[in-house]
Protein backbone atom coordinates (compact mmCIF):
# COMPACT_ATOMS: atom_id res chain seq x y z
CA UNK A 1 0.00 0.00 0.00
CA UNK A 2 1.61 3.96 -0.72
CA UNK A 3 2.65 6.10 2.14
CA UNK A 4 -0.02 9.08 1.10
CA UNK A 5 1.36 11.84 2.22
CA UNK A 6 -1.04 15.58 3.75
CA UNK A 7 0.80 16.65 0.32
CA UNK A 8 -0.86 14.40 -1.85
CA UNK A 9 -4.46 14.72 0.12
CA UNK A 10 -4.11 18.62 -0.30
CA UNK A 11 -3.28 18.00 -3.94
CA UNK A 12 -6.32 15.81 -4.55
CA UNK A 13 -8.59 18.08 -2.87
CA UNK A 14 -7.73 21.27 -4.75
CA UNK A 15 -8.10 19.33 -7.52
CA UNK A 16 -11.56 18.14 -7.14
CA UNK A 17 -12.89 20.35 -4.41
CA UNK A 18 -13.50 16.55 -2.52
CA UNK A 19 -13.41 16.67 1.74
CA UNK A 20 -10.01 15.77 3.04
CA UNK A 21 -11.44 12.27 4.45
CA UNK A 22 -12.83 11.83 1.04
CA UNK A 23 -9.84 12.20 -0.59
CA UNK A 24 -7.19 10.13 1.86
CA UNK A 25 -9.30 7.40 1.53
CA UNK A 26 -9.78 7.18 -2.45
CA UNK A 27 -5.79 7.40 -2.65
CA UNK A 28 -5.40 4.84 -0.68
CA UNK A 29 -7.49 2.87 -2.24
CA UNK A 30 -5.88 3.57 -5.28
CA UNK A 31 -2.82 2.83 -4.30
CA UNK A 32 -1.63 6.66 -4.71
CA UNK A 33 -2.91 6.99 -8.48
CA UNK A 34 -4.26 10.61 -8.40
CA UNK A 35 -6.38 10.22 -11.99
CA UNK A 36 -8.01 6.98 -10.56
CA UNK A 37 -8.81 8.48 -7.36
CA UNK A 38 -10.55 11.22 -8.77
CA UNK A 39 -12.74 8.75 -10.87
CA UNK A 40 -12.84 6.54 -7.29
CA UNK A 41 -14.18 9.81 -5.71
CA UNK A 42 -16.97 10.52 -8.60
CA UNK A 43 -18.55 7.07 -8.74
CA UNK A 44 -18.90 7.42 -4.71
CA UNK A 45 -21.05 10.45 -5.15
CA UNK A 46 -18.72 13.40 -5.46
CA UNK A 47 -20.20 14.55 -8.91
CA UNK A 48 -20.80 18.28 -7.30
CA UNK A 49 -17.18 18.10 -5.59
CA UNK A 50 -15.78 17.45 -9.03
CA UNK A 51 -17.98 19.60 -11.08
CA UNK A 52 -17.13 22.57 -8.93
CA UNK A 53 -13.30 21.89 -8.61
CA UNK A 54 -12.24 25.48 -10.57
CA UNK A 55 -14.58 27.27 -8.55
CA UNK A 56 -12.99 29.63 -5.89
CA UNK A 57 -14.34 29.07 -2.11
CA UNK A 58 -12.97 32.05 -1.10
CA UNK A 59 -16.00 33.67 1.23
CA UNK A 60 -17.28 31.68 3.75
CA UNK A 61 -17.40 32.28 7.66
CA UNK A 62 -14.69 32.24 10.71
CA UNK A 63 -15.59 31.33 14.34
CA UNK A 64 -13.63 30.69 17.23
CA UNK A 65 -14.96 29.96 20.93
CA UNK A 66 -13.25 28.57 24.31
CA UNK A 67 -13.99 25.38 26.58
CA UNK A 68 -16.27 26.20 29.93
CA UNK A 69 -12.98 25.74 31.62
CA UNK A 70 -10.90 28.35 29.92
CA UNK A 71 -8.41 26.02 28.90
CA UNK A 72 -9.23 25.53 25.29
CA UNK A 73 -9.61 27.92 22.40
CA UNK A 74 -10.36 26.73 18.66
CA UNK A 75 -10.95 28.51 15.83
CA UNK A 76 -12.87 27.02 12.66
CA UNK A 77 -13.37 28.31 8.91
CA UNK A 78 -15.93 27.00 6.50
CA UNK A 79 -15.40 28.28 3.13
CA UNK A 80 -18.23 29.14 0.52
CA UNK A 81 -18.06 30.67 -2.56
CA UNK A 82 -20.14 33.62 -2.23
CA UNK A 83 -20.99 36.45 0.33
CA UNK A 84 -24.19 36.04 0.34
CA UNK A 85 -24.16 31.92 1.13
CA UNK A 86 -21.69 33.18 3.57
CA UNK A 87 -24.46 35.70 5.55
CA UNK A 88 -26.78 33.49 5.51
CA UNK A 89 -28.18 32.27 9.23
CA UNK A 90 -28.11 28.49 8.59
CA UNK A 91 -24.46 28.82 6.82
CA UNK A 92 -23.32 30.67 10.38
CA UNK A 93 -25.08 28.22 12.34
CA UNK A 94 -23.57 24.90 10.57
CA UNK A 95 -20.16 26.59 11.37
CA UNK A 96 -20.81 26.91 14.76
CA UNK A 97 -21.72 23.27 14.88
CA UNK A 98 -18.42 22.44 13.79
CA UNK A 99 -17.25 24.80 16.37
CA UNK A 100 -18.63 23.43 18.89
CA UNK A 101 -17.87 19.96 18.20
CA UNK A 102 -14.36 20.81 18.19
CA UNK A 103 -14.63 22.79 21.34
CA UNK A 104 -16.44 18.98 22.81
CA UNK A 105 -13.88 16.93 21.49
CA UNK A 106 -10.79 19.13 21.24
CA UNK A 107 -9.13 17.55 18.28
CA UNK A 108 -5.34 18.33 17.15
CA UNK A 109 -5.93 18.95 13.39
CA UNK A 110 -8.33 19.65 10.84
CA UNK A 111 -7.99 16.16 9.36
CA UNK A 112 -8.79 14.92 12.88
CA UNK A 113 -11.93 17.33 13.19
CA UNK A 114 -13.45 16.25 9.42
CA UNK A 115 -13.36 12.58 10.30
CA UNK A 116 -15.55 13.12 14.15
CA UNK A 117 -19.15 12.77 13.94
CA UNK A 118 -21.77 15.40 13.60
CA UNK A 119 -25.38 13.97 13.72
CA UNK A 120 -24.52 10.84 12.93
CA UNK A 121 -22.35 11.70 10.18
CA UNK A 122 -18.59 12.88 9.52
CA UNK A 123 -18.13 16.02 9.91
CA UNK A 124 -16.62 15.64 6.21
CA UNK A 125 -19.69 14.14 4.91
CA UNK A 126 -21.76 16.99 6.26
CA UNK A 127 -19.97 19.44 4.21
CA UNK A 128 -20.63 17.13 1.58
CA UNK A 129 -24.32 17.14 2.19
CA UNK A 130 -24.06 21.56 2.48
CA UNK A 131 -22.62 21.33 -1.08
CA UNK A 132 -25.07 19.25 -2.22
CA UNK A 133 -27.59 21.42 -0.68
CA UNK A 134 -26.72 24.93 -1.55
CA UNK A 135 -25.03 23.88 -4.88
CA UNK A 136 -21.69 25.98 -4.19
CA UNK A 137 -18.01 24.24 -3.35
CA UNK A 138 -18.08 24.40 0.48
CA UNK A 139 -14.77 23.12 2.50
CA UNK A 140 -13.39 23.10 5.63
CA UNK A 141 -10.84 25.94 5.42
CA UNK A 142 -9.17 26.23 8.30
CA UNK A 143 -8.87 24.66 12.23
CA UNK A 144 -6.42 25.61 14.59
CA UNK A 145 -6.58 26.04 18.56
CA UNK A 146 -4.28 26.91 21.90
CA UNK A 147 -4.67 24.72 25.08
CA UNK A 148 -3.55 26.90 28.11
CA UNK A 149 -3.86 27.69 31.71
CA UNK A 150 -6.16 30.37 30.33
CA UNK A 151 -7.45 30.32 27.17
CA UNK A 152 -9.28 32.86 25.30
CA UNK A 153 -10.85 33.61 22.01
CA UNK A 154 -11.87 36.71 19.95
CA UNK A 155 -14.54 37.12 16.95
CA UNK A 156 -13.98 40.40 14.53
CA UNK A 157 -17.29 41.61 13.45
CA UNK A 158 -18.35 40.09 10.22
CA UNK A 159 -17.44 36.54 10.72
CA UNK A 160 -14.10 36.98 8.57
CA UNK A 161 -11.45 37.32 11.11
CA UNK A 162 -11.03 35.46 14.91
CA UNK A 163 -8.23 34.66 16.99
CA UNK A 164 -7.44 32.32 19.91
CA UNK A 165 -4.49 32.70 22.70
CA UNK A 166 -3.62 31.23 25.90
CA UNK A 167 -1.74 33.22 28.63
CA UNK A 168 0.22 31.03 31.68
CA UNK A 169 -1.65 32.29 34.39
CA UNK A 170 -5.67 31.64 34.80
CA UNK A 171 -6.15 33.39 37.99
CA UNK A 172 -8.64 36.34 38.24
CA UNK A 173 -11.11 38.61 35.87
CA UNK A 174 -8.09 40.78 35.67
CA UNK A 175 -6.16 37.93 33.90
CA UNK A 176 -9.03 37.35 31.39
CA UNK A 177 -9.86 40.75 30.81
CA UNK A 178 -5.93 41.23 29.74
CA UNK A 179 -5.84 37.68 27.80
CA UNK A 180 -9.02 39.13 25.66
CA UNK A 181 -7.34 42.26 25.09
CA UNK A 182 -4.07 40.34 23.76
CA UNK A 183 -6.34 38.09 21.73
CA UNK A 184 -7.69 41.66 20.23
CA UNK A 185 -3.88 42.97 20.08
CA UNK A 186 -3.33 39.59 17.87
CA UNK A 187 -6.13 40.40 15.37
CA UNK A 188 -5.40 44.04 15.13
CA UNK A 189 -1.19 43.63 14.30
CA UNK A 190 -1.57 40.27 13.12
CA UNK A 191 2.47 39.25 14.48
CA UNK A 192 4.24 36.47 13.27
CA UNK A 193 5.33 34.71 16.93
CA UNK A 194 5.19 35.71 20.79
CA UNK A 195 8.64 36.58 20.86
CA UNK A 196 11.74 37.37 18.59
CA UNK A 197 13.13 33.49 19.48
CA UNK A 198 9.91 32.13 18.41
CA UNK A 199 10.06 33.44 14.94
CA UNK A 200 11.19 31.42 12.05
CA UNK A 201 14.69 30.86 10.93
CA UNK A 202 14.06 31.32 7.07
CA UNK A 203 11.82 34.20 8.48
CA UNK A 204 14.60 35.94 9.79
CA UNK A 205 16.71 34.91 6.41
CA UNK A 206 14.42 36.55 4.63
CA UNK A 207 14.22 39.47 6.18
CA UNK A 208 18.05 40.02 6.59
CA UNK A 209 18.04 39.20 2.84
CA UNK A 210 15.16 41.93 2.17
CA UNK A 211 16.94 44.22 4.15
CA UNK A 212 20.35 43.95 2.40
CA UNK A 213 18.76 44.44 -1.41
CA UNK A 214 16.99 47.73 -0.17
CA UNK A 215 20.12 48.90 1.06
CA UNK A 216 21.97 47.96 -1.91
CA UNK A 217 19.23 49.65 -4.46
CA UNK A 218 19.88 52.72 -2.00
CA UNK A 219 23.55 52.71 -2.86
CA UNK A 220 25.03 52.07 0.37
CA UNK A 221 28.25 50.57 0.22
CA UNK A 222 28.76 46.62 0.85
CA UNK A 223 30.64 46.63 3.79
CA UNK A 224 27.62 48.59 5.30
CA UNK A 225 24.77 46.23 3.82
CA UNK A 226 25.00 43.75 6.67
CA UNK A 227 24.71 46.33 9.52
CA UNK A 228 22.07 47.78 7.81
CA UNK A 229 19.62 44.91 7.13
CA UNK A 230 20.47 44.10 11.28
CA UNK A 231 18.78 47.39 12.12
CA UNK A 232 15.94 46.95 9.40
CA UNK A 233 15.54 42.80 11.12
CA UNK A 234 15.36 44.61 14.93
CA UNK A 235 12.71 47.03 13.34
CA UNK A 236 10.65 43.93 12.04
CA UNK A 237 11.03 41.96 15.40
CA UNK A 238 9.87 44.94 17.49
CA UNK A 239 6.93 45.48 14.94
CA UNK A 240 5.95 42.08 14.33
CA UNK A 241 6.66 40.04 17.79
CA UNK A 242 3.70 40.19 19.87
CA UNK A 243 5.76 41.10 23.25
CA UNK A 244 7.24 43.96 21.70
CA UNK A 245 4.90 45.30 19.72
CA UNK A 246 3.09 48.81 20.61
CA UNK A 247 0.33 47.95 22.57
CA UNK A 248 -2.76 49.47 20.46
CA UNK A 249 -4.83 50.50 23.24
CA UNK A 250 -1.69 52.59 24.79
CA UNK A 251 0.63 53.44 22.55
CA UNK A 252 3.29 54.42 25.17
CA UNK A 253 4.22 50.86 26.05
CA UNK A 254 4.45 47.50 24.22
CA UNK A 255 2.64 44.41 25.10
CA UNK A 256 5.43 42.57 26.94
CA UNK A 257 5.65 46.17 29.68
CA UNK A 258 1.51 45.94 29.81
CA UNK A 259 1.48 42.72 30.50
CA UNK A 260 4.26 42.81 33.30
CA UNK A 261 2.47 45.86 34.99
CA UNK A 262 -0.44 43.07 35.30
CA UNK A 263 1.16 40.67 37.06
CA UNK A 264 5.29 40.52 37.00
CA UNK A 265 5.01 36.70 35.97
CA UNK A 266 2.37 36.96 33.07
CA UNK A 267 3.04 35.85 29.65
CA UNK A 268 1.41 34.85 26.71
CA UNK A 269 2.08 30.92 25.82
CA UNK A 270 0.91 31.27 22.37
CA UNK A 271 -1.86 32.18 19.59
CA UNK A 272 -3.68 31.45 16.63
CA UNK A 273 -5.48 33.51 13.96
CA UNK A 274 -7.22 32.69 11.07
CA UNK A 275 -9.23 35.38 8.33
CA UNK A 276 -10.64 34.88 5.20
CA UNK A 277 -8.40 35.87 2.12
CA UNK A 278 -5.13 35.45 4.06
Amino acid sequence: MANITAAEVNNLRKMTGAGMMDCKKALIESDGDVEKAIDILRKKGQKIAAKRADKSASEGVVLAASNKTGTFAAIVMVNCETDFVAKNQDFVDFTKSILDLAIAKTPKSAEELAALDLNGRTVEENLSDQMGKIGESIKLGGYEFIEAPLATAYNHQGNRLSTVLGVNIADGDKIAQVAHEMAMQVAAMNPVAVDKDDVDQSVIDKEIEIGKEQAREEGKPEDMLEKIAMGKLNKFIKDSTLLNQVFVRDGKKTVREYLKETNSELTITGFKRLMLGA
